[in-house]
């Protein structure tokens, strides 16, 4: 149990009411704060603004415009210290790989088990890492690559990626000036080798989001990303 002197802020994002009131009986019973109940990530990312809560307990499955996992990404651009804990009855794949991105402590599966969310949430409490040093990266035509928080940037703007795309742009990061082929991109993104007009697809797409070309086309090779 938290002691009084420990006593830690926590906020639910979970748009099944029974489900947050039964999490909200465990945690008060522990002495854990309950700053809010939500059901959107539009205002969950409000309050976490604000408030900086030491623990987001986080429903990828919402009803609202984001899914848990797309606020979780937003919420560690604007409360980094926040531990967010995942809770889903599903284990998709992309879904991890918002986890990743959002810097997630855990990711624990429905149903709701009370000894494993104390447990969970105790463990990252506990859990004071040294923040690592950001690296900068810059690229071409002004946009950087944050290689910790993960995000690219230009002109001091954030670029919104996530998913595929993101994992796109930093393998192409992590082999700037070099080209790589269409193989080793789908395996780092599929797990396995796609078809040329498949990842074509994704980097027209990428292309859109960031307006710019910064990704080069080696015909008969692969891609390629310039760093300045």
């Amino acid at each position: 149990m938290v002691t009084l002197e420990e006593k830690k802020r926590v906020l639910i994002l979970e748009d099944d009411f029974p489900s947050a009131v039964y999490l909200k009986t465990i945690l008060v019973k522990n002495n854990y704060e309950i700053l809010d109940i939500v059901d959107t990530g539009e205002r969950a990312i409000q309050i976490c603004k604000i408030m900086k809560p030491d623990i987001i307990l986080v429903d990828i499955m919402l009803a609202g415009r984001l899914t848990g996992s797309e606020a979780a990404v937003h919420i560690n651009h604007y409360s980094p210290e926040s531990k967010v804990i995942f809770l889903t009855a599903y284990a998709e794949e992309d879904m991890i790989d918002y986890a990743v991105m959002s810097h997630a402590f855990a990711y624990l599966m429905k149903p709701y088990r009370a000894k494993e969310i104390l447990a969970t949430m105790r463990l990252a409490l506990s859990n004071h890492m040294s923040p690592k040093k950001s690296v900068l990266i810059p690229l071409a035509n002004g946009f950087m690559f944050n290689t910790q928080e993960h995000r690219l940037y230009k002109d001091s703007n954030e670029i919104p990626l996530s998913g595929k795309k993101l994992k796109l742009i930093e393998f192409l990061v992590q082999n700037k000036n070099s080209s790589v082929s269409n193989e080793q991109i789908s395996n780092v993104l599929w797990g396995e080798t796609k078809n040329a007009s498949t990842l074509r697809s994704l980097i027209h797409r990428v292309r859109e989001v960031l307006g710019s070309d910064i990704i080069e086309n080696i015909n008969g090779v692969g891609y390629r990303l310039y760093s300045e």
